[in-house]
């Protein structure tokens, strides 16, 4: 082979290699997605396989919060316990509110065991109970607000060993040590988020790997992205989706750097949806459920790594 013939031939199986690789990553941004999810929602709590059909449903509806387990056990919190189920939906732990208090408004399953529970009420606390039942955790929260609906919703602990809390009244998430200090504090209220009367209600708060806060703001219809000193990185409008927000209840950060929302206030259309960094749609939920919190569980057969961040 000549000199000129084998640089030829080198040329064209680099550009052959190259646009197989832009043909197979166009492949993938196009391909169908398709997700198993848990819901928590008004009519319907449980699990939908990757096809929206039910392939396991709680035994109540109307709940707040909830995660399906790594050992298959589901954990879900209503307005006045929570409960985990095995597969056959058998209750095998449970935590009921405390009289001092009217709701209950979230829970999550740590890695050490304990269960992150957050009451609203007359004393409103973010609290970590052990399987045992009892305290290992117990944290006055600062909602700003006697209404305790409106106090708190979706809390989180995260990998520093604080707490994210959104307080919807307050326009603020705050971050919480273990000894109840607030280190931290995300605003929704201000200038740039149309002040009070836009009603950016914090309603979930995820940190994410990076260690930016993704917040879900209900009936301000957006989702923004704060780094660590409060400036917004990145939000997500109504006008950005062709305004399918009503309620951004729910929020999860997928691995692959997709963000989740429900749309909780949709009688009809779109009740969850998938955006990529670029706010482009690449999945959608129109079935029948409204979810109130969710879960992703699997993409495309697949389940999803690590950590859930919800």
């Amino acid at each position: 082979m000549t000199p000129f013939i084998f640089r030829l031939t080198f040329c064209f199986c680099v550009l052959l290699g190259q646009a197989v690789l832009a043909a197979d990553a166009a492949q993938e941004k196009t391909a169908t997605i398709r997700h198993s999810i848990f819901i928590a929602g008004p009519g319907f709590t449980g699990v939908l396989d990757e096809q929206g059909e039910a392939v396991w449903t709680a035994p109540r509806v109307k709940a707040r919060d909830g995660f399906v387990l790594a050992n298959g056990n589901i954990l879900i919190a209503w307005g006045d316990e929570v409960v985990e189920f095995d597969k056959d939906k058998k209750p095998v732990w449970r935590y009921k509110k405390d009289p001092s208090n009217k709701e209950i408004g979230t829970a999550q399953r740590l890695a050490n065991g304990n269960t992150m529970i957050v009451e609203l009420g007359g004393n409103p606390r973010l609290i970590e109970v052990k399987p045992d039942g009892e305290l290992a955790v117990s944290i006055t929260l600062k909602p700003e607000t006697n209404n305790a609906h409106m106090q708190t919703r979706m809390a989180r602990k995260i990998e520093n060993g604080n707490y994210l809390v959104p307080h919807l009244l307050a326009f603020a998430v705050k971050e919480y040590t273990p000894q109840g200090k607030v280190v931290n504090t995300f605003k929704t209220d201000t200038e740039a988020f149309g002040g009070k009367k836009a009603k950016h209600w914090p309603f979930t708060a995820i940190r994410t790997p990076d260690g930016t806060t993704v917040v879900g703001c209900t009936y301000g219809n957006r989702v923004v992205e704060f780094d660590k000193d409060g400036k917004v990185i990145w939000d997500l409008k109504n006008e950005d989706v062709g305004g399918i927000i009503k309620d951004a209840c729910g929020v999860q950060r997928l691995p692959n750097g997709n963000t989740v929302v429900t749309s909780y206030g949709a009688k009809n259309g779109v009740k969850l949806f998938e955006v990529d960094v670029d706010k482009n749609i690449v999945w959608k939920y129109e079935g029948p459920h409204r979810a109130h919190h969710f879960q992703v569980l699997t993409t495309n057969g697949k389940p999803i790594a690590g950590e859930p961040m919800k």
